[in-house]
């Protein structure tokens, strides 16, 4: 039974991806710092219905306190370790930018050095599209440059990238990092606008759709980004024996077994048509308050999700329609509202 370690389970997207490893028969150990940056009674909650598998167990835990963090890991001895853990969300990010420094460069350094140290098979940690920044041919793709990030989250995310090429070149630690692009659907978290816009048009409350809603997202149903992840987990990338060898399709580094894949819906979504269908799923129209492009904000993100289709043979395809209808009947039942 091949025995994965997450970081972030009580969080959105490592949920998810928990409830699929465990699932398919794998022994799911999680790791998460239960922060208060949303209500802590939505993780508990996710922690609670994983708890329910005999194959899976969890400790609380900061991922910059090293010391329990490393205790964990040499407990449970991990093949593979998925560090879903960080300090979220773009805009708090220009509120208290130590949180993300401390969480998502700290913290990834710890789950680093645990890795290396271990010789896990495969280290696979989130990026985030956002690393993209000002980068504006589209669709993106991982072998573009990505230098001109707009925010310290994305700022931290390239950090990370950074840090995981030289641990796999030095250490030979083979590392996948997957760049996400907003993702939403069920247990979402109560900072995303999916959330945010239901919640609001439920109780009367008026929406904030920035730049006047000339917005574009590649909007990534979670089941099908848990799924991408899932199989890059077999995909593990091996140090090439040449740059010659390298497909230029392929965003493989010519001197460590390191890759940066993309997992989005390659499809690009105008925010008011997003709010349409939110509205349509709600039968209720929304109150709209248009407002200026958020500091930081990007007007579009759009991947080009070939890389992953190459590599595991998936590509995302969940009709964002569909996705939001899950999404609007999970949160009824969860508020009863």
């Amino acid at each position: 039974m091949q025995r994965v370690l997450i970081t972030g389970t009580a969080g959105f997207i490592g949920f998810h991806l928990a409830k699929l490893l465990l699932a398919e028969g794998f022994q799911v150990h999680g790791y998460d710092g239960m922060t208060d940056y949303y209500d802590v009674s939505l993780k508990e909650r996710r922690h609670a219905m994983l708890l329910q598998h005999q194959n899976f167990a969890t400790d609380v835990g900061m991922l910059e306190d090293h010391e329990a963090f490393d205790k964990v890991v040499d407990g449970f001895r991990p093949d593979v370790i998925v560090h879903l853990a960080a300090q979220a969300g773009v805009r708090y990010s220009l509120e208290n930018p130590r949180a993300y420094i401390d969480a998502n460069v700290v913290g990834t350094l710890n789950v680093m050095e645990a890795a290396r140290r271990l010789e896990v098979k495969h280290l696979l940690m989130a990026s985030t599209s956002s690393v993209y920044g000002a980068n504006d041919e589209m669709p993106f793709v991982e072998t573009e440059k990505a230098d001109t990030q707009l925010t310290i989250y994305a700022a931290t995310k390239k950090a990370n990238e950074a840090m995981g090429h030289s641990y796999a070149h030095l250490w030979n630690l083979p590392t996948t990092m997957f760049r996400f692009f907003t993702v939403y659907g069920p247990w979402g978290r109560p900072d995303l606008a999916l959330y945010k816009f239901v919640d609001a048009i439920l109780d009367n409350r008026p929406i904030d759709i920035f730049n006047h809603g000339d917005m574009y997202r590649d909007f990534t149903y979670v089941d099908d980004l848990v799924r991408g992840i899932r199989l890059l987990i077999d995909s593990v990338p091996e140090r090439p024996a040449s740059r010659t060898h390298i497909p230029e399709w392929d965003s493989l580094s010519p001197v460590a077994p390191y890759r940066v894949v993309n997992i989005g819906n390659s499809e690009k979504v105008r925010l008011l048509d997003f709010v349409e269908a939110i509205e349509e799923n709600l039968g209720k129209k929304a109150v709209r308050n248009y407002m200026e492009m958020q500091k930081g904000d990007v007007p579009a993100t759009w991947a080009n999700a070939d890389l992953l289709q190459n590599l595991t043979g998936y590509r995302p395809e969940t009709d964002f329609n569909e996705g939001i209808a899950r999404f609007v009947a999970w949160f009824r039942e969860y508020y009863g509202k």
